[in-house]
């Protein structure tokens, strides 16, 4: 039988592209073997400038690993990021598609739709045994980027009812590597896929030893430089495997950060390209290693890598295939590079921002919109918007055209939120996300809102104001917000975390008042019903506080505490039935709800429901089996069922008698 070379290649492909690789597949396919696809890597280093890397010019830090890979591949030197916060950049990476596609805006109460389609799922589809390992919580398998993962490492233990772990919500580049290197070592399964994502250079700076007395004066050029030390430990693994030359290598930031340029200290306000110039650099085996002065989006990662392994691009996908670039051509299609932020909107009621690059020049829309050559003012400091109207008008058409394109035509993507868990918003706050939505997209339409570049004063406050109070600094917090509610007044976000404040400082009182307050302003408000009802239960406010967080249950359903406090709430009212109905819905939002199952247990013992007691308890054991007191109320369960000796190991588990 005649091996046929055009049997190997799906149209369509040019014939560069298969004169690179048609040799080898052809001998592999001529020799009666299915061709082996290349091993996959997709480093994400979290929060990295692009100019803070070695190889992109800079000379202030040591980052030879990084280096040694753009020497090894290809470096492209004008990729940006279509919005500068860690989950939705990560969304679009890994579905080729802009926000207005996935739906994704924002850090928080957003989900990743199930009908979205990601690199994890096509590679998992075609072959490939798949893993992730995750340094943040903010990239929670909840949030939906787990599809596709047949290994999705985040595990960070924290619970609502115990937020004392706020460190818990990141997890250092070494400890993320050792997991990878781990998976690595003992899983013999090929080809693979292969994503880690390394938080360090994240705010709080800080690095580990020796980087943090080598960087003292820059802790965040330490924390990249300690990234960079964990990508060359993957790749050394990779050479000793003898697979680094055959693995298709991808390395970007999915943001950059402020660093005080147009007053941001950090990242997710603005639209300058000091967080939106990322690092990406790709090594496909075969490919000559060269430059890339091409503008390139994020989106076109997805795209480029299924297209070098041979396999179809989704018709979703709204990134372009960077293939023939790779390999020395002009990219294909125009560098409208599409970018956006909603924080302003959804978080302080502000006006959104939305921008277009293009050959160099980039546009912005703003309630004052911006026009800059960055080309020549790589700093954006010269506004040239009064003196170019009529290219940032055309400009301006071109970014709503795009918006219309890239927009699904129902309106926008199908809406996925994840379970509401005021502890993980609490958290995401000791990540430096100030974490309160306050506004809707549909704020936006018809509005004159505030120019974020008149509010950035007031947001790095209240930013300010944030960190105090996850570190325990309430007073200095509070003084803060007070300083920003001169600025700002009548603003729910400083409502919300004054009360925030008050209810950890126990002053409940005060923290009613500020709920309340918040609620006036939006009763549709969820998050502050619901702990306007835990500081009525604190305060002996029983039937208050139930009505309250029956509120927050018919504004969000998905508040599984809500339920579980309501429970509460009915238990100490001596109303078991509602009780039980309470503990029952918080089970049916989080099948996964250990607490609420021992809630349950208890009341079904006290009802002398002894089978269904012990039916709960031993699920709730199930999922925690470090609850000591679920293993007393068992004890007690087994002892009415004539169960001694089950009782008295249950007993000694919870350490009574």
């Amino acid at each position: 039988m005649r091996c046929r070379r055009d049997s190997l290649w799906p149209w369509p492909l040019t014939l560069a592209v298969a004169a690179v690789t048609a040799a080898t597949f052809l001998t592999a396919r001529c020799r009666g073997a299915t061709p082996n696809r290349p091993n996959v890597v997709v480093v994400t280093i979290d929060t990295l400038r692009a100019d803070r890397v070695g190889c992109y010019g800079y000379k202030a830090v040591q980052t030879p690993h990084i280096d040694a890979l753009a020497r090894a591949g290809v470096r492209f030197t004008h990729a940006y990021t279509p919005i500068p916060i860690t989950l939705p950049a990560h969304a679009s990476l890994f579905t080729g598609a802009f926000p207005m596609a996935t739906g994704i805006h924002d850090f928080s109460g957003n989900k990743l739709p199930a009908s979205a389609l990601t690199l994890a799922e096509a590679l998992r589809d075609n072959g490939y045994t798949t893993a992730a390992f995750i340094g943040s919580a903010v990239l929670d398998s909840r949030f939906g980027l787990n599809q596709g993962f047949d290994t999705y490492f985040d595990n960070f233990e924290f619970t609502r009812l115990d937020e004392a772990n706020l460190d818990r919500m990141e997890r250092r580049g070494d400890e993320v590597m050792n997991e990878a290197l781990s998976w690595l070592e003992r899983s013999p399964h090929r080809p693979f896929f292969l994503w880690v994502h390394l938080y360090d250079p994240h705010h709080p700076y800080t690095p580990p030893e020796p980087y943090a007395r080598r960087y003292r004066a820059r802790p965040y050029d330490g924390e990249v430089a300690f990234a960079d030390h964990q990508v060359g430990r993957l790749m050394t693994f990779l050479k000793e495997q003898e697979i680094f030359d055959q693995t298709l290598f991808v390395l970007a930031g999915d943001h950059g950060e402020g660093l005080g340029e147009h007053g941001e200290q950090t990242h997710g306000f603005f639209l300058y390209n000091s967080t939106l110039h990322v690092p990406l650099i790709t090594k496909v085996p075969g490919i000559t290693p060269r430059t890339i002065e091409d503008e390139v989006s994020l989106v076109d990662v997805l795209p480029t890598v299924l297209q070098a392994l041979r396999l179809p691009v989704p018709a979703a996908a709204q990134g372009r295939s960077l293939l023939g670039a790779l390999m020395g051509k002009s990219a294909a299609g125009s560098s409208n590079l599409y970018a956006e932020n909603y924080l302003p909107l959804l978080h302080f009621g502000w006006s959104p921002l939305k921008s277009l690059q293009s050959a160099g020049m980039k546009y912005i829309d703003a309630p004052r919109p911006e026009l800059y050559d960055t080309r020549a003012d790589p700093g954006e400091t010269a506004n040239l918007f009064p003196s170019r109207q009529a290219l940032a008008h055309e400009m301006r058409d071109r970014l709503f055209g795009l918006e219309r394109r890239y927009t699904p035509a129902a309106g926008g993507a199908a809406k996925e939120k994840p379970l509401t868990d005021p502890a993980l918003e609490d958290r995401l706050r000791s990540l430096g996300y100030v974490a309160v939505s306050a506004g809707r997209l549909v704020d936006a339409k018809g509005q004159t809102l505030r120019d974020p570049k008149d509010r950035i004063a007031v947001y790095e406050l209240i930013s300010a104001a944030t960190f105090d109070s996850q570190q325990g600094r309430h007073a200095e917090s509070l003084r803060k917000l007070q300083q920003a509610e001169t600025a700002e007044p009548g603003s729910i976000t400083i409502h919300y975390l004054t009360a925030l404040n008050y209810y950890r400082l126990k002053d409940y009182p005060r923290a009613l008042e500020r709920f309340q307050a918040a609620l006036k302003l939006d009763p549709k408000y969820s998050l502050a019903a619901y702990y306007l009802g835990m500081c009525q239960l604190e305060l002996g406010s029983l039937d208050e506080a139930a009505a309250s967080l029956r509120q927050a249950l018919a504004l969000d359903p998905s508040n599984f505490v809500a339920a579980y406090n309501l429970g509460a709430v009915f238990t100490r009212l001596r109303r078991a039935d509602e009780a039980i109905a309470a503990f029952r819905e918080a089970t049916e939002i989080l099948p996964e709800y250990a607490e609420a199952y021992a809630a349950l247990g208890e009341l079904y013992l006290y009802q002398k429901r002894v089978e269904e007691a012990v039916k709960v308890l031993e699920k709730a054991l199930a999922l925690n089996p470090a609850m000591r007191r679920a293993h007393y109320q068992l004890g007690h369960a087994y002892t009415a069922q004539g169960k001694a000796e089950q009782a008295r190991k249950e007993f000694e588990l919870a350490g009574r008698p």
